[in-house]
């Protein structure tokens, strides 16, 4: 075999670096603190580049980058690289997801700990001389109830910590299945149950649309008095100002923070650093020795195995499969991915089955890969840890959610088609799929309504009755508040006299078009969707 160089621009950890050398044909150069242009000039000579946090992956290297075949990234996110200019170039991007779910649980447990007996504080206090025990009254964990927002993997290594504490564990989690929490002996409840009844809440949910600023002013108010709040996942996820102003007034006892809104290294700007019941550490989450060695150790085996034509592990862009037949799968794979999506972000109960029917030319594709795709495009929009092709399907399991596959070659109105049922303990949802001549995607049936519409950016989904002048009365609103249409879909079930619309728009729609929409007597239901895959 000939000869492999692989480029580490971050600092990696011995144990990883001596993996890659375990292969002879592996040539390893470790270079940190590139520039960009240095990095350009260099990476066309490299097969692979791993890194850490630090070195940003930019289109204008990844378009330098003439033999680069793989990307590793030591960690989690994968905000430091461009993962579609990678996608475009036929670069696999690979992370580490697993590596650090202990180190980050640890540490945001660790933050409770000291949040409950003001460690910090008294430690503080006792070097400047004084010996205030009364100011430094604590509470213990025993007999709270904790209340954990999305139950990860991080999630639910701190819900067992908890336990051990003989804490009571309430989680929300869209796709946390009744018999996935009784195994884990937590409480399944709504974000609302969550929020009255927990003394500790703590927040392992990643940063979208959807999660920004999900602990506001009106989530506060729903809480107890002097609840004690832990954020280790995502700066964004609380808002900041909210939570000032609710410390202050006693509201909530205290709060503990290794991430923050700002971007600025230390967060001065930050509205809860001033206040004395704030603990707050540096993104410590992922810092020990461990968690680092670990994370080295696995994207090293990752990038190896690719190198080596061994397949692709916690592979974020692309599945494990010769060229030619990921071409001929790919325009599947991205219409899969966005009905998960779409569906996902339009469910209100936790998930419990999905089944997926391939029908038509589709039907004799590998559709293994296809069934990936939809349950990452499912798990995306939601879930903290970082969902790949590898990974999805696992992932489901884990969470008690039984995924099926159905497959007939039988002719219908389209030549192909991907059907999809999403169950819930409620009620069943549904969206079916098709390509049509140029391979571009598109939704032709929602629930009972057909459509046509396109699956991509900006959406929004109007149910109502079937009844003159609705259209007209959701125009003029976003037409009002500067929202452009620039798709629109209907369809009737004639039957109940409702009706259904699909809207792509070109900018975001704010709650407050969405409660101006919801006010008109004859609108029934308005939902926004994005869709960015």
């Amino acid at each position: 075999m000939s000869t492999v160089k692989i480029l580490v621009s971050d600092p990696l950890a011995k144990e990883g670096v001596e993996i890659l050398r375990s292969q002879k044909n592996f040539v390893i150069d470790e270079v940190s603190k590139l520039p960009e242009a240095d990095l350009v000039a260099r990476i066309k000579d490299y097969d692979a580049l791993i890194v850490r946090s630090e070195t940003k992956v930019t289109a204008r290297i990844i378009a330098a980058a003439d033999k680069l075949k793989v990307i590793g990234r030591a960690g989690v996110g994968l905000d430091n690289v461009d993962v579609d200019a990678a996608s475009k170039k036929g670069i696999v991007v690979m992370n580490a997801p697993a590596g650090n779910t202990i180190s980050t649980a640890e540490h945001a447990f660790s933050l409770m700990l000291s949040m409950a007996r003001n460690i910090p504080q008294a430690n503080i206090s006792v070097k400047q001389g004084k010996w205030d025990r009364k100011k430094f009254m604590g509470v213990e964990l025993y007999g709270k109830t904790l209340g954990i927002v999305g139950l990860g993997r991080i999630g639910a290594a701190f819900a067992k910590r908890a336990q051990a504490f003989e804490m009571k564990v309430v989680a929300f989690d869209p796709f946390l299945s009744q018999e996935k929490a009784k195994s884990l002996n937590i409480e399944p409840v709504s974000l609302d149950e969550l929020l009255k009844r927990a003394d500790f809440i703590t927040i392992h949910t990643p940063l979208t649309e959807e999660t920004r600023h999900l602990i506001n002013e009106a989530a506060f108010e729903k809480m107890k008095a002097g609840v004690r709040i832990v954020n280790a996942a995502r700066g964004g996820i609380i808002d900041e100002k909210a939570l000032a102003k609710n410390m202050a007034s006693g509201k909530v006892a205290a709060a503990a923070l290794d991430v923050y809104e700002s971007d600025a290294k230390p967060p001065m700007d930050s509205p809860v650093l001033a206040l004395d019941n704030t603990i707050t550490t540096p993104h410590l989450g992922a810092s020990t020795e461990e968690a680092q060695v670990n994370v080295s150790m696995d994207i090293a085996r990752c990038v190896s195995d690719a190198l080596l034509g061994k397949g692709f592990r916690n592979a974020a862009n692309v599945p494990a499969m010769e060229q030619e037949a990921l071409e001929a799968v790919q325009p599947y794979i991205n219409l899969a991915q966005r009905l998960g999506s779409i569906q996902t972000q339009l469910i209100e109960e936790p998930l419990k089955a999905v089944t997926v029917k391939y029908t038509g030319e589709v039907a004799g594709l590998d559709v293994d890969v296809i069934t990936r795709a939809l349950m990452k495009g499912v798990f995306d929009p939601i879930l903290e840890e970082h969902v790949n092709y590898v990974n999805s399907l696992v992932i489901a399991r884990e969470r008690g959610i039984k995924v099926t596959e159905k497959k007939t070659s039988e002719i219908t109105d389209f030549a192909n088609l991907i059907n999809v049922e999403l169950e819930t303990d409620k009620r069943k949802y549904f969206i079916m799929g098709t390509l049509f001549a140029n391979k571009e995607p598109r939704i032709v049936k929602l629930d009972k309504y057909y459509v046509e519409a396109i699956p991509d950016g900006y959406m929004l989904v109007v149910s109502n009755n079937d009844v003159p002048g609705v259209v007209g009365k959701v125009g003029t609103v976003l037409g009002r508040h500067k929202i452009n249409i620039a798709e629109m879909s209907f369809g009737r079930d004639r039957t109940d006299g409702s009706a259904i619309s699909l809207l792509n728009v070109d900018s975001d729609v704010t709650a407050e078009v969405i409660k101006e929409l919801k006010a008109f007597d004859d609108i029934r239901e308005v939902k926004k969707v994005k869709v960015t895959i």
